[in-house]
């Protein structure tokens, strides 16, 4: 399963995710929003969120180890 974290270069908020995504024993693809104007428009307002590639679900913040634990699974 691939994931993406979408985010911002400086957003402490997706540096806490990232820590969420360590915790758990999770690698996500960062991806920075602001280089690309149809992700900023979708998610500049709600950062940081994790998509699954294979279901397009998407897991925003906030979430915790459990929060990301059921949504890998």
């Amino acid at each position: 399963m691939k994931l993406v974290l979408y985010g911002t270069t400086f957003c402490h908020l997706c540096e806490q995710a990232e820590a969420v995504l360590q915790t758990v024993g999770v690698e996500a693809e960062h991806i920075d929003i602001t280089e690309d104007d149809d992700l900023l428009e979708r998610y500049g307002t709600r950062i940081p969120v994790v998509k699954r590639e294979d279901t397009c679900a998407e897991l925003g913040w906030p979430f915790d180890e459990a929060a990301m634990r059921g949504f890998i699974l």
